[in-house]
C-alpha cells in the first residue's frame, strides 16, 4: 500500500532533518517548505495527506497558514512548535489545526500523533462510503436516526447535552477540540462555562467507560480541550 505524502514545514534546518529522517525511515513520502508561502504552494499544487507544521516561519505565522488552508481545504495539521503555552495550542486548534505537539518531543510521539491523523482521514473516507446514519468505534454505537446510544448490548440513557457532546467528538473523531469550540457548537451562547463543560464531560464519561476494562473513548487535554480516540489509538 502506498505511503501517504507528507509537507513538512520547518525553518529550523536540524529540526527539519530529525522530521524527515524518521519519515523516511518509516517508508513516508514527503515533500519540505522553510516559509509559510511556500507551504501554502507545495499544499495547493502537490495536495499533501497531511501537514506537520511550525509556527514560528520567518514570512508568516503559523496560525496564519492554518486560517488560510482552511478557506479551502480539511488537510490534517499536525502543529509541531516551541510555543507551550496554553493559549498558543488553543490558538492554532481553534484556527484549525488537528493536533498540537510541543517541542522538544520524541520520534515516536511524532509518528504515534501521526499514525492518528492517517487513521481519521481513512476513517473520514470510509465514512463516505457507508450509511452517515450510525457511528461505530469498539463497543461504542451512536444511531443518529434514532438517537440512542449503546456500549455493546447495553443501551445507555443520556440527556440531550450528553448526547450532543458525544455527537460532536464522535464526528470529529481523532482530533483534539477545544473548551471554546466545544462550548459554541454545542451551546452556541456563554450560558454554559468551562468548568459546567467538565462536569458534563464527567457525567458522560461515567456512562459510556463505566469500568477500568472497557475501552476509553475520550482523552483529556489539560487547559485545552478533549479528543474521541479511535479504539487502538497509541497516542
Amino acid at each position: 500500500m502506498n505511503k501517504p505524502l507528507i509537507l513538512v514545514v520547518e525553518d529550523d534546518k536540524p529540526i527539519r532533518k530529525l522530521i524527515t529522517t524518521t519519515l523516511e525511515t518509516q517508508g513516508y513520502k514527503y515533500h519540505t517548505a522553510e516559509t509559510g508561502e511556500a507551504s501554502i504552494l507545495e499544499a495547493v499544487s502537490n495536495q499533501p495527506e497531511l501537514m506537520i507544521l511550525d509556527l514560528g516561519l520567518p514570512d508568516m505565522d503559523g496560525v496564519d497558514i492554518i486560517k488560510k488552508i482552511r478557506t479551502w481545504s480539511n488537510l490534517p495539521i499536525i502543529v509541531v512548535s516551541a510555543r507551550s503555552e496554553d493559549r498558543d495550542k488553543i490558538e492554532a486548534l481553534d484556527a484549525g489545526a488537528d493536533d498540537y505537539l510541543t517541542k522538544p518531543f520524541s520520534v515516536e510521539e511524532l509518528l504515534a500523533r501521526l499514525r492518528v491523523s492517517l487513521r481519521r482521514i481513512r476513517y473520514d473516507s470510509d465514512k463516505l462510503l457507508k450509511d452517515a446514519s450510525s457511528f461505530v468505534n469498539g463497543n461504542l454505537k451512536i444511531d443518529y436516526a434514532a438517537g440512542c446510544v449503546w456500549i455493546g448490548e447495553e443501551e445507555i440513557h443520556l440527556t440531550p447535552s450528553e448526547y450532543k457532546l458525544l455527537c460532536l467528538l464522535a464526528k470529529n473523531v481523532g482530533k483534539v477540540l477545544t473548551h471554546n469550540y466545544i462550548l459554541h457548537e454545542i451551546w452556541g451562547s456563554p450560558t454554559v462555562d468551562v468548568p459546567s463543560l467538565r462536569v458534563f464531560m464527567a457525567t458522560l464519561r461515567k456512562k459510556i467507560e463505566k469500568t477500568p476494562a472497557q475501552f476509553k473513548y475520550i482523552q483529556t487535554h489539560i487547559g485545552i480541550g478533549y479528543r474521541m480516540l479511535q479504539v487502538g489509538d497509541d497516542s
